[in-house]
């Protein structure tokens, strides 16, 4: 069996777009007749230019290749270019090519993905989610107002979810690190106690950030928000400053969580040996695939760390996640992310039952993707998936982010 053909679809969801703003789906074709579906999660260049670096990935380190193969496939990823070392672009797309082949090695065996990578460890995986509006909500109003915030962690506890994460500490920008404003941290606070006042125990609060604060400002921060008992801090600093990061982990008394971002092990590998980190949160459409999100889970185990593989893209990235967590012992919880058009697109194969997402039992990764539905939704825009801003933090009039929902919709 070989890899012989490649197509890529960039599909918009429809506004408001949870998810950013287009999803990379990528299908793969073999000799055999057997086709397999990826999700690159990636989005340094825009979407035109990566499926570009997609092509030329895959024509010059897959094609004609056995997708057993992974671990040379991988090593010619890695090392092309006479490197060496992780490329959030080209190994986004060699991670979305990946996934498509342990879709095709399911479907070739009449397996799911899970039981080709170590077995079924969890029959069911712990969902997560993030604080969307409802129907009924100001949709600008509602990520600086607390009690909007209450009302929708309420109604995901009510659908069975253990765990809503939510994200008022301020905004991203391009100059780095910088020290929350006052407001920032007085409305950090608000939230939590008005979630926790809304969902008592039943639901864990998992507070999120995107690396923008200084170490000290992350600090001051986190201190805040102790008295609410956070299950996590997510990201206070820049993932790439193990340093940084352990300091923080020191100096507040919530675990640290972080890895959306971050390429492969050997990005993974400097937080745990620093004691930065006690929860991974890698993203499979950019790690590496599947494989290397194994072999991190198992570093993670040595240092007595969980995973929490992260979701900001589709559902076809998703559903490599879920059969991740499934072979794993030391998962913690998955991000989930529950519209119409993420269910419509793998036509309502994996869902979530009363907060958990039950063991994929279909071949390969047990989807069937919608075709027709992505390509009637091109992405036309030249924003990227996600930006940051150029401003610089508001310390007079406060900071208004949007929750990562695309302003162009």
């Amino acid at each position: 069996m070989k890899l012989t053909d490649l197509d890529i679809i960039v599909t918009a969801p429809p506004a408001p777009g949870w998810g950013g703003r287009y999803w990379i789906l990528v299908k793969l074709t073999t000799d055999t007749g057997i086709t397999g579906w990826g999700e690159c999660y990636a989005s340094t260049v825009g979407p035109e230019a990566m499926r570009a670096v997609i092509t030329d990935v895959f024509a010059r380190h897959m094609e004609g290749e056995n997708p057993e193969n992974i671990e040379l496939m991988f090593r010619r990823v890695y090392s092309s270019g006479f490197t060496q070392r992780p490329d959030p672009t080209v190994m986004g797309a060699f991670s979305g090519l990946e996934i498509a082949c342990w879709d095709i090695l399911g479907k070739d065996r009449d397996r799911p993905v899970w039981a080709l990578i170590g077995g079924r460890m969890n029959d069911r995986v712990r969902a997560y989610t993030y604080l969307y509006p409802l129907a009924h909500h100001d949709a600008h109003a509602f990520w600086t107002d607390p009690d909007l915030a209450a009302e929708a962690a309420a109604d995901c506890v009510a659908r069975g979810y253990t765990a809503v994460k939510f994200d008022p500490a301020g905004p991203y920008t391009i100059r780095g690190g910088h020290m929350p404003a006052g407001s920032d941290i007085t409305r950090s606070v608000a939230f939590c106690r008005a979630i926790r006042g809304a969902v008592g125990d039943r639901a864990d609060l998992l507070f999120g950030t995107h690396g923008q604060f200084t170490t000290a400002g992350a600090i001051r921060l986190g201190r805040a928000l102790e008295p609410h008992d956070p299950l996590w801090f997510e990201e206070p600093v820049p993932p790439d400053n193990a340093t940084a990061m352990a300091q923080v982990a020191g100096g507040v008394r919530i675990p640290i969580a972080t890895g959306e971002r971050l390429c492969t092990k050997a990005e993974f590998a400097p937080l745990l040996r620093a004691g930065a980190v006690q929860i991974l949160q890698p993203a499979l459409g950019r790690v590496g695939g599947i494989w290397e999100a194994k072999k991190i889970a198992a570093m993670a185990e040595v240092y007595n760390a969980q995973m929490a593989p992260h979701l900001y893209a589709g559902p076809v990235e998703w559903a490599a996640n879920i059969h991740f967590s499934v072979s794993i012992p030391n998962l913690l919880m998955a991000e989930t992310i529950e519209t119409p058009f993420h269910d419509a697109l793998i036509k309502g194969a994996i869902r979530v039952e009363d907060g958990y997402i039950p063991a994929p039992t279909d071949p390969g990764l047990g989807i069937e993707v919608d075709e027709a539905l992505a390509r009637a939704h091109p992405y036309t825009g030249d924003g990227l998936h996600l930006e940051m801003q150029e401003a610089p933090c508001d310390y007079r009039n406060g900071n208004d982010f949007q929750g990562g929902a695309p302003t162009d919709g």
